[in-house]
């Protein structure tokens, strides 16, 4: 209950009084198709795609949805894409925006990413994640300096949450 009020809340007082300008909406709208775009390349593995649609800042910080420590920066050399090529295949992605928040130069997404594809070698399945993404305007463009994913879509209930948060693992090996 109160991860949904706080993701209910805006960015600042002011933001909650002054409605979104038109173009302030079709700046979102274009921010989701992108990372729509961009997700879909990722999971079927074309990062010359991928990287030809991102802009990543250089005080970029990543949640991954593997959990650990949160990652700054990130490094797109071609060895880099190659790497991450290799390890996502023939997959697909669309997203669901839940909420966005503009406030001058930067933006939040909240989203669901519904994807599926071949991740580090295991069959093709579903990868959705509950992500969110900040985005911070420099010149014409947005660029991503933030991104937090999760793969806790489904309700996982108490115990295991309680069980994920004492670092525990769920696999069977």
């Amino acid at each position: 209950m109160a991860l949904k009020a706080a993701l209910a809340m805006p960015l600042s007082a002011s933001a909650a009084q002054e409605p979104m300008s038109t173009s302030s909406e079709q700046e979102v709208a274009d921010l989701v198709r992108k990372t729509e775009a961009r997700a879909s390349a990722f999971m079927r593995g074309d990062m010359d795609k991928w990287a030809g649609l991102t802009r990543i800042a250089d005080d970029f910080t990543l949640m991954q949805p593997f959990g650990g420590e949160a990652s700054r920066g990130f490094d797109m050399s071609p060895e880099r894409l190659a790497r991450l090529a290799s390890y996502f295949r023939n997959g697909d992605a669309k997203v669901e925006l839940v909420q966005s928040y503009a406030s001058g130069d930067l933006v939040v997404l909240a989203v669901i990413e519904r994807e599926h594809g071949e991740v580090g070698g295991l069959p093709d399945q579903d990868w959705s994640l509950r992500v969110t993404l900040v985005y911070r305007r420099q010149g014409a463009e947005w660029w991503l300096v933030h991104r937090h994913a999760d793969p806790l879509v489904r309700n996982v209930g108490l115990e295991t949450a309680a069980a994920l948060a004492r670092g525990a693992t769920l696999d069977k090996k």
